[in-house]
């Protein structure tokens, strides 16, 4: 009488109650899948990360006694797909029950509902147990609103959940957003953290891909690999991100600087996104740093709406909104990447910094996302499906579920204002008051025209003045229509020519 159950690459939470108790009835199944290494293109570290901290979960499993069935990518039993692995495996053991938690990713809870609507045998769903919020209680909170606004959202979690909230149902501080306080630029002082991470050698893995020819982009680092294998290692980089760094994320989460890829970030977005950490401790964790006084209330604030609120948010909007959402395209944008998406081989140096950063580290906090490569394929008009497929693969935290909203929702606003109360793009003033970049760059920063201003300023009264019949009754884009109305018509010819050469010649930003 054996129960089959599925364990998935990013379903590595030891605490599940399905561990809780061992049965020689139970085949726990993990899978390496060509499927999941094609679909899109991954960068190197994400690949190894996946599968190394699969099989350690699985020797671990097996050294607490459960029966577990592995089946690696070079191992001949291996079908290649889930389904016909599935297959394979429920013939071979003759399960009669078949068991999974529900996946994150709409495109494999599709394949498995298909599968088990035709599957001869018993099939069971239980949750994965690690979000604070059901699938669809996104959505039913906002009902049919037209508009989603993470804030409302957040601060209904806050008070169900009794996160820095006073005993009479109000805000700690008196305040539900310290945003303000948190957008500061980094002059070098306090000295950023070394990388603490935990060091492995995977060449052992990198060699057997390689030789698989699984396709992948990024440096591998497999030799020094440093993102966490399990739980007890994840936990330790929660516990010194909160002992040590959290009092400074706050100041300085938005900044951006050469001399530092991570700044202040906790860099634990991989341990969780693969489950291994669990966001109810991390906010608690970070919500007794501030009881205890360690931490300022616009640090903890900061840190926990992004896991608390927007995390939770965003996947409410992925399960309400897929799988249509993932073809929006608000602006009708088609432009493909430039090839320097995949080298960093270009003159602006904020993206010459921030895309060679994520190909050497497969990470790129949350400002250099949005507000420099979003920024600039938002601004260029490239195709939002080529910036989706980017962002999946490049990043080491990047499941769709988190990534696709983020990516075209927020950044590429191919919702129309679903999800964003206005487009996130900026001139090169942003750029240069949270950063050092521009000092350091071949464009003038404060040039609108000519061969050394920076693109990003053209592009960013060009992008206005091109969607002004879409955006132009934005309240919140006010400001910037009323500059536009001072503009000369020579100003506008200045601007649209400037920008068409730009976009002719992109490969040669």
């Amino acid at each position: 009488m054996t129960e089959l159950r599925l364990i998935l690459g990013d379903q590595l939470n030891p605490e599940h109650s399905w561990f809780r108790q061992q049965s020689d009835h139970v085949v726990y199944v993990m899978l390496e899948l060509q499927q999941e290494t094609r679909y899109v293109r991954h960068h190197a570290q994400k690949i190894i990360a996946i599968f190394a901290a699969m099989r350690e979960f699985a020797r671990q499993l097996r050294e607490q006694g459960h029966r577990v069935r592995y089946v690696q990518l070079d191992d001949p039993s291996n079908r290649g797909s889930l389904t016909d692995n599935l297959d394979a495996l429920i013939a071979y053991y003759q399960a009669v029950t078949f068991s999974w938690q529900l996946p994150d990713e709409w495109r494999l809870d599709e394949q498995l509902k298909r599968w088990s609507a035709t599957c001869a045998i018993k099939t069971i769903t239980v949750d994965s147990e690690h979000f604070f919020c059901e699938r669809h209680e996104v959505s039913a909170f906002f009902g049919q609103r037209k508009s989603w606004r993470m804030e409302h959202f957040y601060r209904e979690m806050r008070r169900r959940e009794r996160v820095l909230m006073r005993p009479d149902a109000t805000p700690e501080g008196g305040e539900w957003n310290y945003d303000a306080e948190n957008r500061k630029p980094w002059k070098g002082h306090p000295a950023p953290p070394d990388d603490h991470r935990p060091m492995h050698n995977h060449t052992a893995l990198w060699h057997t891909l390689t030789a698989l020819e699984v396709p992948s982009f990024g440096e591998a680092h497999a030799g020094d690999f440093r993102w966490p294998l399990d739980r007890k290692e994840a936990l330790g980089g929660l516990e010194r991100f909160v002992r040590d760094d959290l009092r400074h994320f706050g100041d300085w989460q938005d900044a951006m600087h050469t001399d530092s890829w991570h700044l202040f970030h906790s860099l634990i977005s991989f341990a969780l996104n693969t489950k291994m950490l669990s966001p109810r401790e991390v906010v608690a964790n970070v919500q007794a740093a501030w009881q205890r006084g360690e931490v300022p209330l616009a640090c903890a604030e900061g840190f926990i709406r992004q896991v608390l609120g927007w995390r939770e948010y965003v996947r409410g909007v992925y399960w309400a909104k897929m799988p249509g959402y993932r073809d929006n395209n608000f602006f009708h944008h088609q432009r493909p990447l430039p090839d320097w998406f995949w080298n960093g081989n270009t003159k602006m140096n904020c993206m010459a910094q921030v895309i060679g950063q994520s190909l050497d580290h497969a990470y790129a906090h949350h400002i250099q996302r949005l507000m420099i490569v979003g920024n600039f394929a938002l601004l260029a008009g490239l195709a939002p499906a080529q910036v989706h497929e980017w962002y999946l693969g490049i990043y080491i935290d990047a499941f769709e579920w988190v990534e696709l909203p983020n990516t075209l929702g927020m950044s590429q606003f191919t919702d129309g204002g679903l999800l964003a109360s206005k487009p996130y793009v900026s001139s090169a003033a942003y750029i240069n008051k949270m950063g050092n970049y521009c000092s350091q760059c071949k464009y003038n920063p404060r040039e609108r025209t000519g061969e050394n201003a920076c693109p990003f300023n053209a592009l960013y009264w060009h992008f206005f003045i091109q969607h002004q019949s879409a955006l132009g009754h934005n309240p919140r884009l006010s400001m910037v229509y009323h500059q536009i109305k001072k503009f000369s018509p020579q100003e506008h010819e200045n601007i649209t020519q400037h920008v068409k050469n730009l976009l002719i010649d992109i490969e040669k930003l």
